[in-house]
């Protein structure tokens, strides 16, 4: 049975991949969907249609407060508000891997910024429309880099490490306007973007032979867990991360 019945989400970075899945989930679990990204999300909205769901679909900088005001702003004209943030856009599936003296401060500062402050500038954007709706859920999309620290990843490790613990405090900040904070640390996920990537080619098998769960990880492990951190079943839960990897690491 649908469990985001009523609800209106809006979810950044679902163009294509874990995003796109995300969106189309979220959809078919009832909620009428606010689709962004930088690139054309039409996509998108286009096989959420197809399925029956409501969606639109904008094109967003999420470092642009201008375009998260038009994000939020398509959520209340189109839908009449905002019940759902999903803060799922970043750069990982085009990096190259290097050593972190390779790493120069203007690719430093771009993977902080967009995978980092963009969370900051999205969840302030939403909270005065989660309030007017009586609250909300803000989910964010960190990553189980953090726990182990992979050798080559170190800004993108450090991003979504900061995630983690905006989490933390964003839930403790909202937790009086009825609005819970958390977060999914997913594990390697072969989304297209990633099989497209040659240089994470050498991560593949020796992440599988560390899981406990013993094959690829791939976009439909998360949904799960997105539809809860997204649904009253989690009204008591804030400020936590959940580790979806296959058992990879224990936090």
């Amino acid at each position: 049975m649908p469990r985001l019945v009523n609800k209106v989400a809006a979810i950044t970075g679902a163009a294509q991949g874990i995003g796109a899945a995300f969106a189309i989930h979220l959809a078919k679990n009832g909620a009428k969907v606010v689709v962004s990204d930088i690139a054309d999300p039409s996509a998108t909205v286009d096989a959420i249609k197809a399925a029956g769901g409501e969606a639109v679909g904008l094109k967003v900088d999420v470092t642009s407060n201008d375009d998260l005001a038009r994000m939020v702003e398509a959520a209340k004209s189109e839908f009449g508000g905002l019940d759902i943030l999903v803060n799922n856009a970043g750069i990982f599936a085009t990096l190259k891997p290097k050593p972190f003296m390779k790493i120069d401060e203007d690719e430093f500062d771009m993977i902080m910024t967009v995978n980092a402050r963009s969370v900051h500038q999205a969840t302030k954007a939403v909270v005065p429309a989660m309030i007017e709706r009586g609250g909300g859920k803000v989910v964010n999309i960190s990553s189980g880099t953090f726990y182990y620290g992979p050798p080559g990843l170190s800004h993108y490790t450090a991003s979504k490490g900061a995630i983690i613990g905006m989490t933390r405090c964003h839930g403790r900040e909202l937790g009086d306007k009825n609005i819970q904070v958390n977060a999914i640390a997913p594990g390697l996920t072969e989304s297209e973007g990633v099989k497209a990537n040659e240089a994470f080619n050498p991560f593949g098998a020796p992440t599988v032979a560390t899981r406990s769960i013993k094959r690829e990880m791939v976009p439909e492990d998360l949904l799960g867990t997105l539809i809860y951190l997204c649904s009253d079943d989690s009204n008591f839960v804030t400020g936590q991360t959940l580790n979806v990897d296959g058992g990879k690491v224990n936090v």
